[in-house]
């Protein structure tokens, strides 16, 4: 059987002209999202306290109280999605 004739292989040299191109993961949104979530449930439960409970729903009671923690789970859940 015959052999086949060895061929020498170049070695690889990257072109000169590569440059580094970043990669957005197109998730900007989401520490903004994130934020003014945390905030609007802050500024919700704290002004509940502030106002005794006169302010933001006074008809709600103390479900103000969840309505600021369900923002901030929210600002939670949101958070899930940065990278």
């Amino acid at each position: 059987m015959p052999k086949s004739r060895l061929r020498k292989k170049s070695d690889y040299t990257p072109p000169a002209t590569a440059t580094a191109v970043k990669i957005s993961s197109g998730r900007g949104w989401v520490a903004p999202v994130m934020l003014a979530l945390f905030l609007i449930g802050l500024a919700w439960i704290v002004t509940y306290y502030v106002t005794s409970a006169s302010w933001p729903v006074q008809a709600w009671g103390n479900w103000n109280i969840l309505v600021g923690f369900g923002f901030i789970a929210a600002g939670f859940g949101v958070s899930t999605q940065w990278k």
